[in-house]
Formats: C-alpha cells, sequence, structure tokens
C-alpha cells in the first residue's frame, strides 16, 4: 500500500504555498474543498464513462498521446542525463486521463485531511468492497456528502477507504498512483509559480 503520511506530508507543503500565495491566511476553505473533491470525483466518473447506459462508447478513457514527454522534451533522459521518471525513458508524452483525474481527487482528499489535521498513522485504512465500480461512486459520493455535513476525521478515513478501493476496481496499482500523484503535485507548484 501506498506511503499515505509521506503523501499527506507532501500536499501540506502545497496546501501551505497556495495560502501564503493566494493571502488565504485564517479562511475556512474546508467548503471549497469538499465541493472541490466532488468535482474531481464526477470528472472521474466521466473520465470512466461506465455509468452512461444511453451510450455505445463506455469504455474508460486510459489512454491519451499527447506527443513527447513534457517533462524530458522527448528526450527520455533528464538534464542528467538520469532516464526521465515521467515517460520512463521513451520520450512519449502519453497520458491516461482517467489516472489523472484520480489523482486529482486524491490531493483533495489530502488536503481535506491536513485541513482537519488528521494523523493517518493513527487510523487503520480497508478498503470497502462493492459488487460494482458503480456503487463504489455512489459510496464515495454520499460519504463525501455526510462529511461535508460532519467534517471530522471519521468521515475522512470513510471516504479515504471507499476511494481506495474504487481505485482498486479501476485496476489502478500502488506505485501508478503515487507516480500519477507525484507528477500532479508538480504540476500544481508550477502553476504556483506561474501564478495560476
Amino acid at each position: 500500500m501506498m506511503n499515505l503520511a509521506k503523501l499527506f506530508k507532501t500536499q501540506k507543503l502545497l496546501d501551505n504555498r497556495i495560502v501564503d500565495e493566494h493571502n488565504l491566511h485564517g479562511q475556512d476553505l474546508l467548503p471549497e474543498k469538499i465541493l472541490a473533491l466532488q468535482v474531481e470525483l464526477g470528472e472521474l466518473a466521466q473520465e470512466w464513462r461506465g455509468f452512461k447506459f444511453w451510450s455505445k462508447d463506455q469504455w474508460p478513457r486510459t489512454f491519451e498521446w499527447i506527443g513527447k514527454c513534457e517533462k524530458c522534451n522527448g528526450h527520455g533522459v533528464d538534464d542528467e542525463n538520469i532516464s526521465c521518471p515521467n515517460c520512463a525513458g521513451t520520450g512519449d508524452g502519453n497520458k491516461n486521463p482517467l489516472l489523472e483525474e484520480f489523482a486529482d481527487c486524491l490531493h483533495f482528499i489530502l488536503s481535506i485531511g491536513n485541513e482537519l489535521k488528521i494523523d493517518i498513522r493513527e487510523w487503520s485504512i480497508e478498503p470497502f468492497k462493492n459488487k460494482t465500480i458503480l456503487e463504489h461512486f455512489l459510496q464515495t459520493y454520499h460519504v463525501i456528502s455526510e462529511l461535508q455535513f460532519q467534517p471530522n476525521k471519521f468521515y475522512l478515513v470513510i471516504v479515504l477507504e471507499h476511494f481506495i478501493a474504487l481505485g482498486e476496481m479501476l485496476g489502478f496499482s500502488w506505485p501508478e498512483i503515487e507516480k500519477a500523484y507525484y507528477f500532479k503535485n508538480a504540476i500544481n507548484h508550477t502553476r504556483q509559480d506561474n501564478k495560476y
């Protein structure tokens, strides 16, 4: 399983930077973060497409070729001649929209956890097992709604348990999820550098 404590810590650095750079000190950002999580979960469902009973195209969006790798500019190596971690040295700039949206959701779950001052080491995370991906989406939405009205550590852990199970059902491995999270985290820092 992924190192959640390290992910929370990494997210805290970004959270603090955003608060500093946007002068948000002392503001309660929890409602915005919860809504952002719900929106990102909707975007994840949109990339999954399995709920679209009216469409013959219900295949998840797991591949999009975008040209050469943005990180190494298609060279396959970084400035120190080390294989690019983003493209695994291929130089290709492929992306997985489904995984990217999953990582976006994870950012907000971690950010909410930081807002609630959760210490993940105090909790045992046991992913909930539902029968279908659709059930995982619906249950995750439900517990996020509960978190909105009862913002506490207990409900955040339940959100995390449903979300982790959803990731497993979508076929993501923990190394894939971590790589996607750190890649998007770097993009988010770059956005702050560019006054996003």
